[in-house]
């Protein structure tokens, strides 16, 4: 799949440290966009990192010309057991979906959400998706492309996430704003 350039495949345990290194160019962005507490103390860790590599649901972004990892993400098509119960509000239906997890950029390429939706839908067209209350980057980009805000639901360790979600009616063709 390529979009502005961006070729997509699975991660291999030989990308873990590129990975580790663009979360951290996440976090010190997310720190200064105003959203200093979602990833924090080396969230994502590396056993979570290389986990997610393992289980075959971690995908890293190459720029073609450069043949060099320039972000991540986690595609998951089964049930997320956070997502069991929403509260001030509800999903928008409880068919199968896939959940984002974890879009991190390390900055040098536009194009990165663009290119991660686009390869999502093409495998699902029901998504879901979790951030920060303080992450406004990703709700703002979230609502820019037509995902609802649904409620709030609960991570592993107990935070609250805003939740969203995306259906594309297939009969639309998917195009949305």
């Amino acid at each position: 799949m390529e979009n502005s350039n961006l070729k997509i495949r699975r991660a291999t345990l030989a990308d873990t440290d590129r990975l580790m290194e663009i979360f951290e160019v996440a976090r010190n962005f997310m720190k200064v966009t105003g959203n200093p507490n979602q990833w924090i103390n080396g969230y994502p860790e590396r056993k979570l990192v290389e986990d997610g590599i393992c289980s075959g649901h971690c995908y890293v972004m190459e720029q073609e010309n450069r043949h060099t990892v320039v972000a991540t993400f986690c595609y998951i098509k089964e049930p997320d057991p956070n997502y069991t119960v929403i509260e001030g509000g509800e999903w928008l239906n409880d068919e199968p979906y896939a959940v984002i997890h974890r879009l991190a950029s390390d900055g040098t390429c536009h194009g990165v959400f663009d290119a991660c939706l686009a390869w999502s839908e093409a495998r699902c067209s029901n998504l879901r998706v979790d951030t920060h209350t303080d992450n406004r980057v990703m709700q703002q980009l979230l609502m820019k492309v037509g995902f609802q805000r649904c409620g709030i639901i609960y991570v592993a360790n107990g935070t609250p996430r805003i939740a969203f979600q995306r259906v594309v009616d297939s009969h639309l063709g998917g195009d949305f704003p």
